[in-house]
């Protein structure tokens, strides 16, 4: 199994989430059995808003790392968890072999507090002083949700980047313009490390909405008039989707992006098919920089 630092740039990697319950993984291992198939540079497994599926996650991606032999990317949030949460989670990523930890301040649920970490900063630094992870952060192209502007996002992003982190990942984004914008600027800022550009295939109309009301990514009108032409019907809202989501994935390896983190919402088949439209490209890029 090759790390995921050894491979040919541009990655591309996959993100899965697991069931809230423990003890109901058939449905996710099937999931990670096809994606497995395509080849990814790495699969990251998301952790549940307020820690609400942290012991499958850490099965879900000790399983990756140990049983498939790929590179495994477990998600880690400030919320819900002090020091003596994170620390035996923390241990037994270590003891399974998974290298790599991406450090999220992640969502709070209702009526919870932040404890010891208030930022994803205070995380990572946490980690970096005590382990020897790979340390992935999440990126904004449009600004967190909660920033107030996107200068004072982008200095919140060098300063965390400046506390050890190895990769950023941004969140979902449908403009590709707004992605070289910030990388741009990020880059201007002397944020050296790689930035990976994190895509959402568009599958349905309220999955639109949701993205927008959790993350606030602009929808251009082109997404707007697809939506409009083809958000009454499934299947074509799926393959319209498909087709979107590989256009700007084109673009982005022709802008020589450093890779690509596809948000899968655990559905294979959608991720195969996108993942057989870039195949070529991705092998010839590969060639080219190696």
């Amino acid at each position: 199994m090759r790390d995921y630092f050894e491979q040919e740039r541009p990655t591309l990697t996959f993100e899965i989430f697991p069931p809230k319950r423990t003890g109901e993984l058939s449905s996710i291992f099937a999931t990670v059995d096809e994606l497995a198939s395509l080849a990814p540079d790495l699969i990251s497994v998301t952790y549940g808003a307020g820690g609400t599926s942290r012991d499958n996650t850490v099965e879900i991606a000790s399983q990756i790392q140990n049983s498939y032999a790929i590179p495994a990317l477990a998600h880690l949030t400030c919320a819900g968890n002090s020091v003596e949460d994170v620390e035996p989670i923390l241990r037994t990523l270590r003891e399974n072999g998974v290298k790599n930890i991406l450090a999220l301040r992640g969502d709070l649920a209702e009526g919870e507090a932040l404890k010891d970490f208030r930022y994803a900063s205070d995380l990572i630094k946490y980690i970096r002083s005590r382990y020897d992870f790979r340390i992935f952060a999440a990126c904004y192209p449009e600004k967190h949700i909660e920033a107030y502007s996107m200068e004072d996002d982008l200095r919140c992003l060098k300063e965390k980047a400046d506390c050890g982190v190895d990769v950023l990942i941004s969140q979902l984004f449908f403009d590709n313009e707004l992605f070289y914008r910030f990388r741009d600027r990020a880059r201007a800022m002397g944020i050296a490390a790689p930035i990976v550009a994190g895509i959402m295939p568009i599958t349905s109309s309220s999955q639109i909405s949701r993205m927008v009301s959790m993350c606030g990514a602009t929808v251009p009108e082109k997404v707007r008039k697809i939506i409009r032409a083809f958000g009454h019907n499934n299947m074509a809202m799926k393959e319209a989707g498909i087709a979107y989501a590989t256009a700007q994935i084109v673009d982005l390896l022709a802008d020589g992006v450093d890779g690509i983190h596809l948000y899968t919402m655990n559905q294979p088949d959608i991720a195969k098919r996108i993942s057989e439209n870039i195949r070529g490209i991705l092998y010839s890029l590969r060639v080219k920089r190696g």
